[in-house]
Parts: C-alpha cells; sequence; structure tokens
C-alpha cells in the first residue's frame, strides 16, 4: 500500500505539560503533608506553620484552577461518572484515551484528595487558631494568659478540641490513603498505557 493510500492516524488529545505552578503547589502540598505526618509532632510550632503553608499553597492552586492555563482549570477534568466508567472499560479493553488534563477517574481524585485537605487543614486551624499563638512568649505575659486559657479549656474548648483532635486524626490518616491509591493509579495507568505521567510533573512531556 503506497502512503498515499494509507490510513489517517487517529487524533489524538495534546498531551499535558503542568505549568510551573501546578508542579510547584503539588509537590509542595506533597512534601508537607509527608512531614507533618511522619517527621514533626502534631501541634508542634513547625507542624501548625506547615500546615499554614498547605493552606497558601491550596489556596494558590484552587485560584489557579479559574485564572491559570487550560489543563489547569477545573472545566479542563470535570466530574462525571459516565467518563469515569467510559475510561475504566478503555482501560479493561486495552484501549488508552490521552486526555489534555487529569483522565476522568484522576479527576474524581483530585477533587476528593483537595476535599480531604480542606478538612485537615480546617480541623487543624480550628485546634491552633491564630499562628500567632504558636509563637513562644519571651516575657511573662503570652498572647493569651495563663487566666484566659484555663478559663478557656475549662469552660468551651473541651468537647471542641476533642472533636477537632478527632476529626483532624481521622481525616489525615484518610488522606494519606488517597495519597496512596492516587500513586498506585499513576502507576497503574503508566503501566497500562505505555507512559510515563510522572515525567509531565516532573516538568518534560511524555515519550512517545
Amino acid at each position: 500500500m503506497t502512503a498515499a493510500h494509507q490510513p489517517a492516524a487517529e487524533p489524538t488529545a495534546a498531551e499535558p505539560r503542568w505549568d510551573p505552578l501546578i508542579r510547584l503547589t503539588h509537590w509542595g502540598i506533597a512534601a508537607a503533608v509527608l512531614i507533618n505526618a511522619m517527621i514533626n509532632k502534631g501541634g508542634s510550632g513547625w507542624h501548625i506553620w506547615i500546615g499554614y503553608g498547605v493552606v497558601a499553597l491550596l489556596a494558590l492552586r484552587l485560584l489557579w484552577g479559574f485564572l491559570g492555563t487550560e489543563e489547569a482549570r477545573f472545566t479542563s477534568f470535570p466530574l462525571s461518572i459516565r467518563a469515569a466508567r467510559a475510561h475504566v472499560s478503555d482501560m479493561l479493553a486495552g484501549r488508552h484515551r490521552r486526555y489534555p488534563s487529569h483522565n476522568p477517574l484522576g479527576s474524581f481524585m483530585v477533587y476528593a484528595l483537595w476535599a480531604m485537605l480542606i478538612v485537615v487543614t480546617a480541623s487543624g486551624i480550628g485546634m491552633a487558631g491564630s499562628p500567632l499563638s504558636t509563637i513562644p512568649s519571651t516575657g511573662t505575659v503570652s498572647y493569651l494568659s495563663q487566666h484566659e486559657a484555663r478559663e478557656w479549656d475549662e469552660n468551651e474548648s473541651g468537647e471542641k478540641s476533642e472533636f477537632l483532635e478527632e476529626l483532624h486524626e481521622i481525616s489525615a490518616n484518610l488522606l494519606l490513603l488517597l495519597a496512596a491509591l492516587h500513586i498506585a493509579g499513576v502507576v497503574l495507568e503508566s503501566s497500562l498505557s505505555g507512559r510515563n505521567l510522572l515525567r509531565p510533573m516532573l516538568g518534560g512531556r511524555h515519550k512517545e
């Protein structure tokens, strides 16, 4: 068959190349979560300040979902159960469609991770309060006097603190579970499709 009679190649979506801000927020949040989960003691000053760093990075990423590059915008990876089912069917059948942003299953995982991050950080902020309260006092009077702290603990904070502590611990564990499933999904998808899905998040494109 001559070149003129060869069938045209099936068009595929452009491969994503995540922009620097996406990579910054992705790896920054991942590093912060791992450090707070494995190194920093819960309730310590460093633990709290890193938590506030996660809040800043997450807020930046969510804002970028409205103002950022095409692949970063929420409209590029909407939630769709039908699309997710079709994606699973394609994977089982050995068909590998390429998406300009997250694939349908990846979209559900991204939103789940963000939602869990919000719960973790919100419950952490509820326990820690203002970040200034974590700075050691250099004098005899701290940002909250000892009398005020005792009165707060005795009257109101006991049950609230217990609830927030349990919520924070449970949501943090669920976040780590989702992160593990996310990594497993990336490995599985890379294996089935023959494409390194990690490469774009490191700054490169997929190798054909």
